[in-house]
């Protein structure tokens, strides 16, 4: 059986339409973080966002990497991105490689993954943190820049942010990647 050619840059042009939704990350990605600690003092963390289309250009995975400022490595994890079109709903999981652990991320109880003309947000059940569930919310979309923001609660009803994450492309490959996305 041939293997079709791998492209790592762009879906399966088969693959649902709403998969581009999330091509803003495909490339590499310079970030900093912002967390902000129990006295609510904000911390700053140096990061890399590695995103790709894999399985045939089916699905993204994308990589996120955070350090501190002593260059040890806090956070390493894979979010894998598939859309399913006959449901019309996402499937977001976070493989966190420090843990081994599994995290859903877009589960259909809190709302899936909610787009409009500027921005993606979703909720997930927090399975580490000492609150219970974050929002995520992807904004500033375009092909150089995003910003995550990530919020946080133990209701769902009062949110406060906890965690930015401002990305920049790498400079190698600014006017390489040009996606057009809605966001």
């Amino acid at each position: 059986m041939q293997q079709p050619e791998k492209r790592f840059d762009q879906p399966n042009p088969n693959a649902p339409a709403a998969l581009s939704r999330f091509a803003f990350l495909m490339g590499t990605w310079r970030c900093e973080a912002k967390v902000k600690s129990a006295n609510g003092e904000w911390q700053r963390f140096e990061a890399t966002w590695l995103g790709r289309f894999i399985l045939d250009g089916y699905a993204i995975a994308d990589e996120y990497r955070m350090t501190d400022s002593s260059g040890e490595l806090v956070v390493l994890g894979m979010n894998f991105r598939t859309y399913d079109a006959a449901r019309q709903l996402w499937n977001i999981r976070w493989l966190n490689a420090l843990t081994g652990s599994w995290t859903e991320l877009t589960s259909e109880g809190f709302g899936g993954v909610r787009l409009d003309d500027h921005s993606i947000i979703y909720t997930f059940k927090e399975p580490m943190a000492d609150h219970a569930f974050t929002r995520v919310t992807y904004t500033n979309i375009s092909n150089t820049h995003f910003t995550w923001r990530g919020e946080k609660s133990d209701d769902r009803n009062v949110w406060s942010e906890f965690m930015v994450v401002e990305a920049d492309r790498s400079k190698e490959q600014e006017g390489i990647l040009d996606f057009h996305t809605s966001c």
